[in-house]
């Protein structure tokens, strides 16, 4: 035998130890990290009519819950305005920036809200617990159309940094708030800024049946790592009108039309060769809720509803109950009863 290819040879090579070694070297799962995911091989997800893509509009509520001296913050808001790139102003108020932001709440929700149920199309809420209460107004709207109103968190914060107790009891907190004002609790959680101990917290606390704070995927996936299956139902900042209020991002509503179509176009023509995938796209009352941009996203959603059952246009809880029924992991029990679970709105189908 050729001594190049013998086995013993391979037991003497010695080891090498490199500077830069790590534990998780040649990990694929590691850290709540999974780099491989579905790969080649995603599920098919089953959506309802053979639609080849779930799309969710998710309309973010976050006016009066943003960082304000009134909030008892200590610094101003910085972040997704028309002043692009502003900082934060220690210990003083920044009247432009609370004026922006009031625009959401007192006009921009009411014309995205209007556009939205005058094509009857359902939408998911991420609502911050503190804006939510001081609008009673604009959450009977939301309940009257039907629409999920998922979590936000208690405060529209960076969560980075914020100790464990706080964020337990802001997320307590806000599935208060949603009892009293919608009257029914949430069963999602978008967090939005959240640091490596959220998820433990919402699964923790019970009675979510997804979050959202991934971008991880263009479909539903499930994490075990908190000893029960837990569903993560991906969001996007891609497909989101935040792009206005960022460098070299859409100028004008036909931007984000374009995009957004041929985002939606190319998903369907995947999933009419075999792997349907989901869609979400993100607006703020304060930036999409703007005439030039309702505009755009009027043409997108003509857009959409003409595929007719190809596009499945549904709310997040829909998806994620979807996905508890279809794909829910094998060796942990019977399929939990999700239809008992969360709000009572009508569904979209």
């Amino acid at each position: 035998m050729d001594s190049s290819s013998s086995p013993s040879l391979k037991s003497t090579t010695p080891r090498v130890f490199w500077e830069s070694q790590h534990e998780n070297d040649g990990k694929s799962k590691y850290g709540g990290r999974d780099v491989v995911g579905y790969a080649l091989n995603p599920p098919d997800p089953k959506w309802p009519n053979g639609a080849k893509v779930a799309l969710n509009i998710v309309l973010n509520y976050e006016e009066g819950g943003e960082n304000c001296l009134l909030h008892g913050d200590s610094e101003s808001e910085k972040l997704l305005s028309e002043i692009v790139g502003a900082g934060a102003i220690a210990g003083q108020r920044h009247a432009n920036m609370e004026s922006l932001y009031d625009y959401g709440s007192r006009s921009g929700f009411w014309r995205l809200h209007n556009l939205l149920t005058s094509k009857f199309l359902p939408c998911t809420v991420f609502g911050v617990g503190m804006a939510l209460e001081r609008n009673p107004d604009a959450c009977r709207a939301m309940t009257r159309a039907g629409w999920e109103i998922a979590s936000h968190g208690y405060r529209w914060w960076d969560y980075q940094n914020i100790s464990e107790e706080v964020e337990r009891e802001h997320i307590q907190r806000t599935v208060e708030i949603h009892k009293k004002m919608i009257g029914v609790r949430p069963v999602g959680m978008y967090q939005g800024k959240p640091n490596v101990n959220t998820r433990k917290l919402v699964v923790e606390e019970g009675g979510f049946l997804y979050d959202s704070d991934s971008y991880a995927d263009d479909l539903p996936f499930w994490t075990t790592e908190y000893g029960k299956p837990h569903l993560i139902v991906p969001y996007t900042l891609s497909e989101n009108d935040m792009r206005f209020a960022s460098p070299n991002g859409f100028s004008h509503g036909g931007d984000f039309s374009k995009y957004l179509k041929d985002y939606l176009k190319y998903l369907v023509q995947e999933g009419r060769r075999g792997a349907p995938k989901m869609m979400s796209v993100g607006l703020h009352c304060r930036l999409a809720g703007r005439p030039g941009r309702a505009s755009g996203l009027e043409e997108f959603l003509d857009y959409a509803q003409s595929f007719g059952d190809d596009v499945w246009i549904c709310r997040r809880d829909e998806i994620a109950k979807h996905w508890y029924k279809h794909h829910y992991p094998t060796g942990f029990g019977a399929v939990p009863n999700v239809d008992i679970i969360g709000t009572s709105t009508r569904s979209s189908l």
